[in-house]
């Protein structure tokens, strides 16, 4: 059976206003510009927003920019930008930070995604489990011999610790084996600054496996279906099996801000969540909320 999403039943919450903060802008803003920064799962989705946005209001000017979650929290916090995108959800000692500089940060889900876990199409492994997963990442399954495949040794990818789909997949998947405090990437992974850099790499690796939001999947590479056990049926990463909660490694996408959205962020996040903002992500190969 997938395992139950802890953030579908507050989808709705966290969209809809429910509390009044005092929104507070970007250190020298304009007031026909927005900065919008971080994730690098979302870069891509971001952009795709803001090229619209700016078609409809031609006189708006709308950046994006990437480097990480923890980039993105990192910029909103020192008022270098309007809008944080983030692959993950904010952490307690970040939103006491936010507090500390006199803002309540609101999260807003903007989109839903589901990890892709890629190898070479030449590899023969088409499925592994959660467990598995687990195992190989961490360094404990170390030849793909080890799991059906060939004897070969395993090249494990991941991103950089600032981003939050390393985040996600550290807390969702290693820590299913072992002390969960202590679930670390294994020590030979090779970090890299971001999710095509991790296709690129898979693409050209016979031995590699990474992961990746699956809006990045292309014929370069090849999408295992994954389980949550031995018992469970194996699922590929799809749109449909993410609306389902059928597919294991699933997560929210959201924008954050310095308290409530106002002006044009607030005009921002509008056309992000309206319908033709939400067929955006269906464009770039996520999930709409309103599909949840």
């Amino acid at each position: 059976m997938a395992q139950k999403k802890m953030w579908l039943p507050v989808l709705v919450a966290l969209v809809l206003p429910a509390m009044a903060f005092v929104a507070c802008g970007r250190r020298g803003q304009q007031a026909n510009s927005l900065q919008i920064k971080g994730s690098d799962t979302m870069v891509n989705l971001g952009q795709a927003w803001a090229e619209e946005f700016m078609k409809i209001d031609p006189a708006v000017s709308v950046a994006v920019t990437g480097g990480g979650s923890g980039t993105g929290v990192a910029a909103l916090l020192s008022g270098t930008c309007d809008i944080a995108e983030l692959s993950r959800q904010l952490t307690p000692e970040e939103i006491s930070l936010a507090r500390k500089k006199e803002f309540e940060p609101r999260e807003v889900i903007v989109a839903l995604d589901g990890l892709a876990v890629v190898v070479h199409p030449a590899n023969p492994v088409s499925q592994l489990t959660l467990d598995q997963l687990a195992a190989i990442f961490s360094g404990v399954v170390v030849n793909w011999k080890e799991v059906g495949g060939a004897d070969l040794p395993i090249v494990v990818l991941s991103r950089e610790v600032n981003s939050g789909t390393h985040v996600y997949f550290k807390e969702h998947v290693l820590r299913r084996i072992g002390d969960e405090g202590r679930a670390e990437f294994a020590a030979s992974a090779l970090l890299l600054p971001s999710s095509q850099a991790i296709a690129d790499e898979v693409a050209q690796n016979p031995g590699a496996i990474g992961y990746y939001g699956m809006g990045y999947i292309s014929p370069r590479e090849k999408a295992l279906a994954v389980a949550v056990d031995a018992a469970s049926p194996f699922v590929e990463p799809t749109i449909e099996n993410v609306v389902s909660q059928a597919y294991p490694i699933s997560r929210p996408l959201l924008m954050v801000t310095r308290g409530r959205p106002e002006g044009l962020v607030g005009r921002f996040l509008d056309f992000v969540l309206s319908a033709e903002g939400q067929k955006i992500v269906l464009k770039i190969d996520f999930v709409p909320v309103d599909k949840s």
